[in-house]
């Protein structure tokens, strides 16, 4: 009897902390947010001993009266709600009401607001109001926290260095400054700027402001709607994306949040033209219906919940993917060529802008004669038996033969995988070919697929197959070579970044089947190659992370010869 008491409201203050502050950097997002709430302009934080000792968070919002200033560190007071329907696609960061309640609780705090002329200064130390004063000050609010945790040392024990909790505090503002480009950030940490990032009109010189001019000039736009979800902002070039440090970003109607599933669903995007391992950096906004997320899923508001998650996903992988098919998604020399006439990623299937009416598909003989084009470039040049040259409007493109003939098999194996049997030609003088028990394991387990390329295959007893039927993507294309590489790919499993089976197929047919480095081509053999690549989907990178082609511009040739 007895046993089950109600907790004094200082303990449950304590234990409200504990959901919504974990480090000095929880206490700079949400002082952070309640600024941006309250219309503020310019945002500053001041931080001593990575936010242990001091963290001072001043706006020049709305500010508050008296009478509201004081009902602020209560728990559950709030402006910005009244009733339960307004939780649904509430637009303001906070909601709750518990942020400066549950952080007077764990600190000595401070605040200082004034709405006009007068102002007020209101103290509270460990969760108790201690002192209301007049002050006087500008519009705005200043929120000071001191020795955050000194009443409940065991919590104060899990803090990490100083530079730890500083570098943690800069990168939860990082994530509001992305957000909000109409508001201008400052962080100091024991007097020293780390963070200072003035109002911008895109994110791309946000995104410099934050993370440097390299990072920002690696970007591509993305821009895509579906149904009632939009797509927007900005990710890595393929070709400079790494394996380690990038930065992942993701917001929804103006919020920032996490969603490991989201980021894997814009890596997705990217397949077949990074390598396993890479991971490019991403900084997208989504906008859905209000009622279509719940954003009052997580104590800290780090998470939401669509309705429809895997239609949110699906978009965020096509937009990824969209966005890298045009010729500012291919790797420069020094920026890219914007003027170059390729295929506009909207467009329907078999409509592509190198294509004049009348055009053969891109399903036929890659290297058939007399198909020039009058839409190809004018004069084409190949160095080193490797490299196709051409000028363009704004520049010249330099395309790695192999790569491109790669991307172009790639993209036509896939379609006879998903589509049915790409057919094969008949041989007169079937080829018996002896295989190794892994290769012949291999071969049986992906018959299916071999038939569909063109492969006709059958047991010849033992370790042997026969060949009855082979593909045929260009004259010089030496069938028996292309299947034995493929088994001994398919035996050891090469290619085992690409999580899709049949795009991991297509990919070791393209890179099997295409015209090798060091082959000389013939004009109009070129010309072909080169409408074939802006056919594709993705004309500017191979099936391996490595681009396919690369722009030089004029302004930049210009420049390194002095004439700009």
């Amino acid at each position: 009897m007895g046993r089950i008491k109600i907790l004094p409201t200082i303990v449950v203050d304590q234990i409200a902390a504990g959901e919504v502050v974990e480090r000095p950097a929880s206490v700079v997002k949400e002082l952070v947010e309640n600024a941006l709430d309250a219309g503020a302009t310019a945002v500053t934080v001041e931080l001593e001993d990575g936010g242990r000792a001091m963290i001072r968070v001043s706006d020049d919002g709305a500010g508050m009266d008296r009478e509201d200033a004081v009902l602020a560190v209560d728990r559950h007071a709030t402006s910005k709600i009244r009733t339960a329907p307004d939780l649904v696609g509430v637009a303001t960061y906070g909601f709750r009401g518990e942020a400066l309640a549950s952080i007077a609780a764990v600190s000595t705090f401070e605040l200082e607001t004034a709405a006009a002329d007068r102002g007020t200064r209101i103290s509270v130390k460990g969760g108790r109001l201690d002192r209301v004063d007049d002050v006087a000050r500008t519009r705005g609010t200043t929120a000071t926290v001191r020795r955050l945790f000194a009443n409940t040392p065991a919590r104060r024990k899990f803090l990490r260095a100083r530079r730890s909790e500083t570098r943690a505090a800069v990168e939860a503002l990082t994530v509001l400054a992305l957000a909000r480009l109409d508001v201008s950030f400052r962080l100091t940490s024991d007097g020293r700027t780390l963070l200072d990032a003035p109002r911008e009109s895109s994110v791309a010189e946000r995104i410099a402001a934050l993370f440097g001019r390299n990072l920002a000039e690696q970007l591509i736009p993305v821009e895509y709607n579906t149904g009632y979800v939009s797509v927007r902002g900005l990710v890595q070039r393929p070709s400079d994306a790494r394996p380690s440090g990038r930065k992942a970003h993701l917001f929804v109607n103006g919020r920032p949040f996490r969603d490991h599933f989201l980021v894997r669903a814009a890596e997705a995007g990217y397949r077949a033209t990074i390598p396993a391992g890479m991971r490019p950096s991403l900084f997208l906004a989504i906008g859905v219906p209000g009622d279509r997320v719940d954003v009052n899923v997580h104590p800290a508001k780090l998470e939401v919940r669509f309705r429809d998650k895997r239609l949110v996903e699906r978009a965020v992988e096509e937009a990824v993917r969209e966005s890298l098919a045009p010729i500012a998604a291919a790797a420069a020399v020094a920026e890219p060529a914007p003027g170059f006439p390729v295929r506009e990623a909207p467009a329907e299937q078999g409509s592509v802008a190198w294509e004049a009416p009348g055009a053969q598909p891109a399903q036929e003989v890659l290297f058939a004669a007399g198909q020039e084009q009058e839409t190809a470039p004018s004069a084409l040049l190949q160095i080193f038996n490797t490299y196709i040259v051409f000028e363009t409007p704004e520049g010249m493109v330099v395309v790695d033969q192999h790569s491109a003939h790669e991307r172009i098999l790639y993209e036509q194996a896939m379609a006879e995988l998903y589509g049915g049997e790409g057919g094969g030609q008949r041989l007169l003088l079937p080829v018996t070919l002896d295989l190794t028990p892994e290769e012949l394991e291999a071969v049986e387990a992906h018959a299916d697929l071999l038939s569909r390329v063109g492969y006709e295959v059958a047991p010849f007893g033992g370790r042997s197959v026969v060949l009855h039927a082979v593909p045929n993507p260009h004259p010089r294309f030496d069938a028996q070579r292309c299947f034995e590489e493929l088994a001994t790919d398919l035996a050891r499993g090469r290619l085992g970044g690409i999580a899709n089976r049949l795009e991991r197929f297509a990919a070791m047919y393209g890179c099997r089947a295409a015209i090798m480095s060091g082959r000389g081509l013939s004009p109009a053999e070129m010309r072909e190659l080169v409408r074939r690549l802006f056919a594709c989907d993705l004309p500017p990178h191979d099936v391996h992370g490595r681009p396919a082609l690369v722009t030089l511009s004029r302004t930049e040739l210009e420049r390194r010869f002095g004439r700009s």
